[in-house]
C-alpha cells in the first residue's frame, strides 16, 4: 500500500472542485490500494484563512471539514511533537517559505510519505528527501 498525503489545496478542491486536480493525481487518490491523508496542520490553516476572510467554504465553517474527510475516505494524520520540534532542521527553500506547507514537507520526509500537490514549488524538496508526486 503506497501513505500519501494530500496538501490544503488538494483536499479542498476534491471536496469541492475535483476536476480541478491532475487526472493521474486524481487516479492515484481514488485508488483503494492507496492510503490517503490530510494533515491537522491543514484544518489550522484552513480555519485561519477562513477566519481572515481569505477562503470560502461553500455554506460550511471549517469545523464541519474533518468529518467530510472521513466521509471522504481521507484519514487525518495529527502532526506530533516530534515532527514539530524537529521542523528547526528543514534547510530554507528560497523559492518557498510557507510555513503550514513546509510542516507537511517535514512530516512526508520524516515518516517516508508522498506528498500530492500540484504546488511548482515542491520539487525544490526532492534533493532533501522529499517524495512528490
Amino acid at each position: 500500500m503506497n501513505r500519501y498525503i494530500i496538501d490544503t489545496h488538494i483536499f479542498l478542491w476534491l471536496l469541492f472542485d475535483p476536476e480541478k486536480i491532475d487526472k493521474s493525481k486524481l487516479e492515484t487518490l481514488q485508488n483503494p490500494k492507496n492510503k490517503v491523508y490530510t494533515t491537522s496542520i491543514s484544518f489550522w490553516e484552513i480555519s485561519l484563512k477562513y477566519g481572515l476572510g481569505k477562503l470560502e467554504l461553500n455554506g460550511i465553517g471549517p469545523e464541519a471539514l474533518p468529518e467530510k474527510a472521513q466521509k471522504m475516505g481521507v484519514d487525518i494524520l495529527e502532526i506530533d511533537a516530534a515532527t514539530m520540534s524537529s521542523f528547526y532542521k528543514l534547510p530554507k527553500v528560497e523559492v518557498h517559505k510557507d510555513p503550514f506547507d513546509r510542516i507537511i514537507i517535514w512530516k512526508c520526509i520524516n515518516d517516508n510519505l508522498t506528498l500530492v500537490s500540484q504546488d511548482r514549488k515542491f520539487p525544490e524538496y526532492e534533493k532533501l528527501g522529499l517524495k512528490f508526486i
